[in-house]
């Protein structure tokens, strides 16, 4: 064998050289034994001359000790560890075998010799001595070997975070068996942790002293440890890590971590969402438990993005069926061998179905009863809807029209619709047959028994056809990302954020209404374009440019919450508002609707929109500055 194949031979042991190695170990630890025996001896007579007597009856009762001792050693599975990972748990399990194999060997010395020349203070000195020969051996070849492999080479990282994840992660860097990590320092703003030392990691300062730190320590990478880090601190550790000019990177947020551990191996790439989720939201799980588990529940639209969250946040709570209802074939497969591989004992039922059609409606909430609908099925792409006004109401407010109809003619617990905030003074077509839903569903609560909630909320990161998949295949492109304009901001929030709320506003909240999601403070679309053009590992207007091409047909720079004759209203859930204000008349918003769905079969865009503007009185239709003004 060539002397690279035993290296790697010596790197992944097979089965039989580990029964060696395992051997090897064992031999080892029964020859600290007796060393331990006779030490404790020679230190019980002060390092002098053992008298003939003791020293026979220690060597009569040796092959008693060893046999004692080494059953202790397999009963407590010491050889269930690895020497290069020693833990303080591999040093309980020595002291326990050790003390439990004294104890026994005393005894039996005892019956053997009534203790006759076996001084009292000799026991409590082997035990002493053989726990520190097994365990200081132990530890001085792991310190060995993280020596060997700090030497060795390795990316140089600095952690930002001294706290509980960071610990884990530097602990795994150490043991990592490949030394592809090497953490040279730590960074945290707690005064308390600077110049301390964790795994022997030294704390050598704040955050502002990262470009410093990482300049001396000649960094390599920089790993943000700190899993419950808001997003403003995010961007503001991003901003600094930027100017270091090294990469860097972090681990998942809390609710992301699947084990709870924090190791080499989750280590990932700062996306956009770290930058603009906010902090973990609180969920009344109790409350969600009770509202969900055992119950039937169906989504529209359950193979949109919204849809397909709402689904696997649903399934998680245990229902005793969830019905996705789609109209795309292929995102119904997705969606459906998604949650038949994460929940297999999940009842789930995948309905290929148009919410335009009111008998396959009929026909699936007969046979399966909801006690729960989630509409979320609607076209939402603005510059397509406005030039295809009789689609959009047709989906968007007759779909919306009979999915509600139908939930209360079968008497649904519950019916949740999903709006928009560009339902708030509309300039578009989406947002006026968004709006014209929130005004159907409200007016349903004064006719029907079946509670309906309108959910409220802005722009989800990453859902489909929204900003953030288009400027990263921009990027991918090479460029260049294009914002409609300098001044636009949209209000941003998670889809697993987004979905959080939908459900817990849906289930705690009893009464009917719109409620609307807290959403935080909007966000700049050219600081929203910089941002992952930097998170890529570019310069913006450098490698990828940023062009500015004006604002499209139906768009607007701000995007609102609340009408001004709303009353925002607090909630059980402090990110949860209602806005509650004077419904409109029923009976004419029937009408008005009946009329706009008999106009489609004209197809005239400019009496849909006509009869749109009289249905949504702050709708607002005209070129992009016109749309200016209204925002």
């Amino acid at each position: 064998m060539t002397s690279g194949g035993l290296i790697d031979v010596l790197k992944n042991p097979g089965p039989v050289l580990r029964r060696y190695i395992r051997a090897g170990v064992f031999l080892h630890d029964v020859l600290m034994i007796p060393a331990a025996w006779y030490l404790a001896y020679w230190l019980r007579f002060n390092l002098g001359t053992i008298p003939e007597n003791s020293l026979q009856v220690a060597t009569l009762m040796l092959p008693v000790v060893i046999l004692c001792q080494s059953l202790s050693y397999v009963l407590f599975g010491l050889y269930r560890g690895i020497w290069r990972f020693a833990s303080l748990y591999d040093f309980i399990r020595i002291g326990k075998s050790v003390y439990v194999g004294a104890l026994i060997a005393t005894l039996v010395i005892f019956v053997i010799t009534g203790m006759e020349h076996v001084p009292r203070s000799v026991i409590p000195l082997y035990i002493i001595l053989l726990f520190a020969l097994l365990g200081g051996n132990r530890a001085l070849y792991r310190s060995l070997k993280d020596q060997r492999m700090r030497a060795g080479g390795g990316k140089r990282v600095l952690i930002i975070g001294a706290g509980e994840s960071a610990q884990m992660l530097a602990r795994d860097m150490l043991q990592h068996a490949r030394g592809e990590y090497l953490p040279v320092g730590m960074i945290d703003d707690d005064p308390d942790k600077l110049n301390r030392e964790i795994h022997g990691i030294k704390v050598l300062g704040g955050f502002e002293d990262i470009p410093e730190v990482a300049e001396e320590q000649s960094v390599d990478l920089v790993v943000i440890a700190i899993p419950s880090l808001s997003s403003a601190r995010m961007q503001h550790l991003v901003g600094i890590c930027e100017n270091v000019g090294t990469e860097f990177k972090t681990v998942p947020r809390l609710e992301d971590l699947i084990s709870g551990q924090v190791t080499v191996s989750s280590i990932q790439e700062v996306s956009i969402e770290d930058l603009l989720g906010r902090e973990k939201i609180e969920l009344e799980r109790a409350l969600m438990q009770a509202g969900l588990s055992g119950k039937v529940i169906m989504v529209t639209g359950g193979g949109g993005s919204i849809g397909t969250e709402l689904c696997r946040q649903v399934a998680g709570f245990a229902p005793d069926a969830l019905i996705v209802f789609e109209r795309n074939e292929f995102n119904l497969y997705r969606v459906q061998t998604e949650l038949e591989h994460r929940y297999p004992q999940l009842n789930l039922v995948a309905i290929l179905g148009d919410v335009c059609d009111r008998q396959v409606l009929e026909n699936v909430t007969q046979r399966y009863r909801p006690d729960m609908v989630f509409h979320a099925a609607a076209y939402k792409h603005v510059p397509i809807l406005q030039a295809h006004p009789a689609e959009a109401v047709k989906n968007n407010i007759t779909g919306t029209r009979i999915t509600a109809e139908v939930a209360s003619q079968f008497n649904c617990d519950k019916f949740v619709f999903i709006s928009t905030d560009k339902a708030v003074n509309p300039t578009s077509i989406l947002g006026a047959t968004k709006r014209t839903g929130e005004i159907y569903c409200e007016g349903m609560n004064t006719v029907s028994s079946t509670p309906f909630i309108t959910v409220r909320f802005g722009n989800v990161l990453g859902s489909d056809g929204s900003v953030v998949p288009r400027f990263r295949e921009q990027i991918r492109s090479g460029g260049p990302l294009t914002v409609t304009h300098p001044d636009m901001t949209r209000y941003f929030m998670t889809i697993r954020e987004a979905c959080q709320l939908i459900l817990q506003a849906s289930v705690v909240e009893q009464e009917g209404g719109i409620y609307v999601l807290d959403m935080g403070d909007p966000v700049r679309i050219d600081y929203l374009a910089e941002q992952m053009i930097r998170l890529s590992g570019k310069t913006p207007g450098e490698d990828i440019e940023i062009q500015y091409v004006g604002l499209r047909p139906g768009e607007k720079l701000y995007e609102e919450l609340f009408y001004d004759d709303e009353i925002k209203e607090t909630t059980g859930n402090d990110k949860v508002f209602r806005a509650r204000h004077v419904p409109a008349d029923w009976r004419k918003v029937k009408q008005m609707i009946d009329r706009l769905e008999q106009s489609l079969k004209a197809a005239e865009d400019h009496e849909i929109k006509r009869l749109l503007a009289e249905l949504v009185p702050q709708y607002k239709d005209g070129d992009p500055l016109d749309i200016v003004k209204v925002a």
